[in-house]
């Protein structure tokens, strides 16, 4: 007959185990086809919204605290940021900025918040659940959005929507068509022409989406592989866990914030090539 603590030891779970666990979403319903749009990853839906919510109340507060005196740290952190945004829509967009300088804000302040997300506790949630019982109904929950190949597509998607609108917009929509099947061989060829654009303005879609996903991924994945330093019962084990765990957070900040500006720098420029004609 087995002891309590062998008992414990055989049902914990190992290191692949609990990896699996916590890269699992909480969904409606099982996944069963690689592509499946009726399958929705509530926990993304809801960390992305709540980043939102949280990036426009701080530049509301923002705006609403503003001085014409000497600025608070709060208010010179936010100017800075929206001088850097508005120097770099000034040099990549040639024309009306009223909406893109403010949308390139909102894309780096929101990536930025759903990146930072990251560093949370691997176990918070979990442990949560756990301990109000409700780990029988949420067995999986996932807290970063960006780690979401379905969360960073869904926001390229949106990208992509604005690059059409511009396009559309500047040239006109005979201008664009033309520009579809004309561009960049002639309109002679305009079959390869044509193919050759869509496959441009998938690629573009997808590579915003993919590099942001990768780079969050891996982060995640590495938490998770220091957290399992902590589950060493030994002195090792622990002290690893601590001092691996500071070093990435640390380094880990410098990636949540580069990713978000190379984001936000990418829509300025994909935006800003629909301002242009080939």
């Amino acid at each position: 007959m087995s002891t309590p603590v062998e008992g414990a030891a055989t049902h914990a779970p190992t290191a692949s185990e609990y990896i699996q666990h916590h890269l699992g979403h909480l969904s409606n319903k099982h996944q069963s086809f690689v592509v499946d749009f009726t399958v929705f990853n509530v926990d993304t839906i809801f960390w992305s919204i709540f980043a939102g919510v949280v990036g426009s109340l701080l530049m509301w507060m923002a705006a609403r605290r503003a001085t014409s005196g000497v600025p608070g740290r709060f208010q010179a952190a936010v100017e800075m940021l929206v001088e850097m945004v508005e120097n770099q829509s000034k040099a990549i967009v040639h024309g009306d900025r009223t909406f893109i300088a403010p949308l390139a804000l909102t894309v780096f302040v929101w990536v930025a918040l759903m990146n930072s997300l990251d560093f949370l506790p691997v176990d918070m949630f979990s442990s949560f659940f756990a301990l109000v019982g409700w780990d029988s109904v949420i067995a999986y929950h996932r807290v970063v959005p960006t780690a979401d190949l379905n969360g960073t597509l869904g926001i390229s998607l949106g990208v992509l929507v604005l690059m059409l609108y511009y396009g559309i917009k500047i040239k006109g929509f005979g201008g664009f068509i033309h520009e579809l099947f004309a561009a960049p061989f002639g309109i002679w060829m305009a079959p390869f022409n044509l193919l050759l654009n869509i496959i441009e303005y998938a690629a573009k879609m997808v590579s915003l989406g993919m590099r942001l996903f990768g780079n969050m991924y891996a982060g995640e994945l590495l938490f998770l592989l220091i957290a399992l330093l902590g589950s060493m019962a030994t002195t090792f084990g622990f002290i690893g866990h601590v001092v691996a765990g500071s070093v990435w957070a640390i380094f880990h900040i410098l990636i949540v914030f580069l990713q978000a500006f190379i984001f936000m720098m990418l829509t300025l420029v994909y935006i800003g090539q629909a301002h242009e004609g080939h």
